[in-house]
């Protein structure tokens, strides 16, 4: 079975963030976020290292064009989103990959999320501080 002119789908969360990444094998080498270049759209090296972490680990850093979209969240969930989306794609592209980015941690997912305020409070816990005089 061919793969050209298909391409591999992955939804990706962390926080806020959730990014829909889209794979495509055999094309020409691109990494396309929210129609910008990575570099241009992530400018922090941290960021893009951090996106690239599932293509360095399977080994396949200049194999695919990807596209990506992402919403809500801010820079940091929107870069870890996009890694966790990047490895689901990356495993239904592949199974063979799947040991490996499932070793590395790149597939799950962090549930991790800002609690809510609650009512009679400053922020989710902060009380008002207690006067015994």
């Amino acid at each position: 079975m061919t793969t050209a002119g298909r391409y591999f789908q992955g939804t990706g969360r962390r926080k806020r963030a959730v990014a829909r990444v889209r794979v495509t094998p055999g094309a020409e080498s691109m990494f396309v976020v929210d129609g910008k270049p990575l570099e241009e759209r992530f400018p922090l090296e941290i960021h893009r290292r951090s996106i690239l972490q599932p293509l360095v680990a399977t080994d396949s850093l200049r194999r695919f064009a990807i596209s990506v979209k992402v919403t809500g969240g801010g820079v940091t969930g929107q870069a870890e989103a996009i890694r966790h989306g990047l490895a689901r794609a990356l495993s239904n592209l592949d199974e063979s990959m799947r040991p490996v980015l499932k070793k590395a941690g790149f597939l799950t997912r962090d549930a991790r999320e800002k609690e809510r305020k609650k009512y009679g409070l400053f922020r989710a816990r902060k009380k008002q501080q207690y006067s015994k005089r």
